[in-house]
């Protein structure tokens, strides 16, 4: 893997050196007949003069027009290193001069095997690798033009016809695939068929710029298999069962609802049996629960097919005169569209499991769920103790507009990888319709794919024609073992089309004419796979028509019961959320009858904590180990918050916030906060992470309240330089359980605009729209320090909806403002006064 990533741009620029020294370079068609398939050749002009087939020679005597000057020399000093000391070089330059010095030693019938032919097949290899995805069968409508490269073409490595019978030694290498011991020795045609079924097929693979050889060699291997990829009898039927209730899905809804938009997903619905192969795969390697986030392109054919929400349902939110249960006295909301709207399930899989299923319900901003989910799946770790996180995954469905064009997309990716933000991997499957709304890709993105974003991760990618079914549930497979073996994110790239419009009323021949001329003569990916299956002898057209007979006629009943259902606009409340008040309800601060615990002038009113755990907790967040050295400064900041819990003097607001995170630990609540330089604080008044000055490690004192403290119990984290997905995620982790306290702070308040999606679609709305209760509390510091308009001020109008007041002045608002603020849930806290910010924290989670 090393000498191929240090030496492929020399070897490159050494064969077109050695071509252009012996003949015209130029560009001519010619083909290779590879059993059933073949390639495009780039060759010779002939009337120049070829150059002569290159002869074996001694590595000291190599010639310089294929490596130049510097880099024989360079491999002249490393072979006499290797020659005296073989553990002095590099694993790979190991493996190197063991198969390629000692020719004599190689295998029997490789006659005429130079160095430069080895070093050209295993570019030519690579070439595959890196490329062969530019090659592949993608677009099923045939319309995307795609220049093969050089690379690709075994004449840009001095291959000629009269080589393809030929035996090549490849070697023995640390890695998987073609540079592996299985097969040393074989024939260029047996190589170069191998690649064009591994790399050109149906499914292009990214993965090279992966940096870790574990990962691609793991790929490789899955990649390169002499065995190609096939199913049983048995297994096939059940994806045609699969794939035909997702057509028939659309086809009767179409019937049915000829006027409604419903966002369809005619054209890629081959998404649905390969979510399905997805689940079943990750169930069988150890998940118990998956969160789901998409849009609302094919979210109704999710919703009936993978989430088995009753078909009756659908269908009756079709009807605007549908019925709905007597819920007076109950807090019901507005609702919101159909292809808005989520659901949870228990699905039984194919081996036989059970798995938890999640669609989270979102907006109409799209990609907007994304780091709402990846926080809702974190929590789930916590909550069900899922330290490895493999029972707890996420699977993200995009479309190609979205993912290369909006922001939150790379908020959520590079995620990833943060430890308090890590979710063990997500599965990102793009539904790319080569279309965004009416914008073409070319004006759409400035990448070769939507999915480039991804490569900043090193996840792979893996793109597969959406009308070759087979290779949608492989990659979808694929995708999960990757998830549950690397622990890292994964992008599925199905490349379809969108049979009608935007919308089912839309006209998509205004902006697209060509493709719409093509997808209208195009068949189903349905009717494909009908054929594939017919000629094969494995169904009969009776079989094929007692299935669509038996699809046909669920469907026609749950048709005709939709008439009659009653709808119920709670029957989707969080249970962990029962009991919960709702906005109609408004809260009182009750009287705990515990008495006070006063420090200075300031009465805490500690909603049951007794002053003597309020010193124990005080006591064990002002020590710091004594071999630790903090900061001169930070070692003053706890020496007076020692002073401050003994004297009951000088309370600060920092020292009532840890207070207040100490008391809820001892209570067993789950504290987290997070944000940009959260640890801190922005204005360095928290400290809750010490650094020793010496050694560089950390100590964070609220880690320590109890003995055998859960490490996660209390976390406080810097967030990336993020907004909008770092409050997402907050946001997605406070939904699922409301016995924590989960906060997100603001560098500075007015910052809270670079997430106004999240307040205005999630935070105000989302309990009105889908009942989906969260207990996030938001930060929002400012101060009046010189630092301009916007960081005097967090903007709280702008939440309340306040067009006159002047907000500096909203700790003396009228009654009326202040019945408001109790509405929304609102909390103004003037930080002079550190009890009233203690009594808030506290109140979130009692």
């Amino acid at each position: 893997m090393a000498w191929f990533r240090s030496s492929s741009y020399i070897g490159k620029l050494a064969i077109k050196r050695t071509l252009s020294h012996s003949g015209s370079y130029a560009i001519r068609s010619q083909i290779f007949h590879l059993r059933s398939r073949c390639f495009r050749s780039t060759i010779f002009n002939p009337k120049q003069k070829m150059s002569p087939v290159p002869r074996s020679v001694p590595l000291s005597r190599l010639a310089d027009n294929f490596l130049d000057g510097t880099s024989s020399v360079y491999l002249e000093e490393l072979q006499r290193a290797w020659e005296a000391d073989p553990n002095s070089v590099d694993e790979s330059w190991d493996n190197f001069f063991r198969n390629f010095v000692g020719q004599a030693s190689g295998p029997a019938g490789v006659s005429g095997q130079t160095i430069q032919e080895s070093m050209r097949l295993m570019l030519l290899v690579r070439g595959y690798q890196v490329n062969g995805h530019l090659k592949s069968k993608l677009d099923p409508l045939g319309l995307e033009e795609r220049e093969v490269p050089d690379e690709l073409d075994p004449a840009f490595y001095g291959f000629t016809e009269s080589d393809l019978d030929r035996e090549f030694f490849i070697g023995v290498w640390s890695m998987s695939g073609f540079l592996s011991e299985n097969r040393p020795v074989q024939t260029l045609r047996s190589i170069l068929t191998r690649l064009e079924q591994s790399y050109c097929g149906s499914i292009g693979y990214e993965f090279m710029h992966i940096e870790e050889r574990e990962k691609c060699n793991w790929l490789r291997e899955k990649i390169e298999t002499p065995t190609p990829m096939h199913y049983n009898k048995e297994r096939r039927v059940l994806i045609l069962d699969r794939l035909m209730w997702s057509t028939q899905f659309e086809s009767f809804l179409a019937t049915k609802m000829k006027t409604a938009k419903r966002f369809g997903l005619e054209g890629g619905e081959t998404l649905i049996p390969g979510m399905k192969e997805m689940f079943d795969r990750a169930a069988d390697l150890g998940v118990e629960c998956i969160c789901v986030g998409m849009s609302h392109r094919g979210r109704l054919n999710v919703l009936g097919n993978v989430f088995r929400k009753p078909l009756r349902q659908i269908f009756s939110e079709f009807d605007k005169n549908s019925k709905f249960e007597d819920e007076s006295g109950l807090y019901t909301g507005t609702g919101d569209v159909k292809y808005h709207l989520g659901t949870s399930y228990d699905r039984p899989t194919r081996g036989g499991k059970r798995i938890h299923l999640s669609l989270v319900a979102n907006p109409s901003h799209l990609e907007a769920v994304d780091p709402v989910v990846i926080g809702k799946t974190r929590a789930k770790q916590y909550f069900s103790d899922d330290l490895d996180r493999t029972k707890n995954m996420a699977v993200l469905i995009h479309g190609d507009g979205s993912f290369a064009g909006q922001g939150v997309v790379y908020e959520t990716l590079h995620l990833s990888a943060l430890p308090n933000y890590t979710t063990g991997g997500t599965i990102h499957v793009v539904v790319n319709n080569q279309v965004a709304f009416t914008t073409d890709p070319r004006a759409g993105r400035s990448s070769q794919y939507c999915t480039d974003v991804a490569k900043a991760l090193n996840a792979p990618i893996f793109h597969v024609n959406g009308d070759d079914i087979e290779a949608v549930v492989h990659v979808c497979e694929l995708a999960a073992q990757w998830r549950q073996t690397f622990h890292s994110d994964v992008v599925v790239d199905i490349v379809c089309y969108r049979r009608f419009g935007h919308n089912e009323i839309d006209e998509p021949f205004f902006t697209q004419p060509n493709m719409y001329k093509v997808i209208q003569k195009h068949p189903s990916a349905l009717e494909i796979y009908k054929t594939k299956l017919l000629e094969s002898g494995e169904v009969t057209e009776e079989d094929i028509d007692r299935m669509h007979k038996k699809v046909d006629s669920i469907l026609n009943e749950e048709f005709m019961s939709s008439k009659d259902y009653v709808q119920q606009r709670r029957d989707w409340l969080s249970t962990n959320w029962r009991g919960f008040k709702s906005p109609e309800q408004l809260s009182r601060i009750r009287n705990t009858g515990f008495g006070t615990y006063v420090i200075d002038v300031v009465v805490f009113q500690t909603l049951g904590v007794c002053p003597d755990v309020l010193k124990m907790v005080g006591r064990a967040i002002t020590i710091l180990p004594e071999d630790f050295k903090p900061h001169r400064a930070v070692k003053k900041v706890y020496e007076d918050r020692a002073k401050m819990i003994e004297t009951g003097e000088g309370l600060d607001w920092a020292m009532g916030e840890a207070l207040a995170f100490g008391t809820l630990l001892v209570e067993g609540k789950h504290v987290r906060l997070s944000g940009q330089d959260v640890e801190r604080g922005t204005f360095s008044h928290r400290h809750a992470i010490v650094h020793d000055q010496e050694t560089g490690k950390i100590y964070c004192p609220l880690d320590h309240i109890m003995e055998n403290q859960n490490d996660e119990m209390f976390t406080v984290s810097n967030s990336s330089l993020s907004e909008f997905g770092v409050l997402g995620f907050e946001l997605g982790y406070s939904m699922e359980n409301p016995d924590a306290i989960v906060l997100w702070e603001a560098q500075f308040g007015d910052f809270s605009n670079g997430a106004q999606v999240i307040f205005d679609q999630f935070l105000s709305s989302g309990e009105s729209k889908w009942l989906r209760q969260t207990g996030l509390v938001v930060l929002l510091p400012h101060g009046y320090d010189g630092q301009g308009p916007e960081h005097s001020s967090a903007r709280l109008e702008r939440f309340l909806q306040m067009s006159d007041e002047n907000p500096y002045e909203i700790p003396e608002m009228d009654a009326t403002h202040r019945k408001q603020i109790q509405k929304c849930n609102w909390q103004v806290v003037n930080t002079t006064t550190p009890a009233n910010y203690f009594h808030v924290i506290r109140r979130q989670v009692s």
